[in-house]
């Protein structure tokens, strides 16, 4: 699962790293158009349904938190 968010991440946003950074959103290396982007792949790629309420900036801080948001929706 993580294998498969890393090739989402890098591809749509190559040159951040993914695996050290903490505050994607919070340091602005994520864009709102990357956010929709990377909304959508992984709701393609993982067969989940992400909410309105799902899109809060802890949620893409990290690696490690779209992860946890994508098991939570996959339970």
């Amino acid at each position: 699962m993580r294998e498969k968010l890393m090739e989402i991440l890098t591809e749509t946003c190559p040159g951040v790293d993914f695996e050290t950074e903490t505050a994607l959103i919070d340091d602005g290396l994520l864009e709102s158009l990357d956010i929709v982007t990377i909304v959508a792949e992984i709701m393609d790629a993982f067969e989940v349904e992400l909410n309105v309420e799902d899109l809060v900036p802890e949620n893409f801080n990290s690696v490690d938190a779209m992860l946890e948001l994508i098991q939570s929706l996959a339970e």
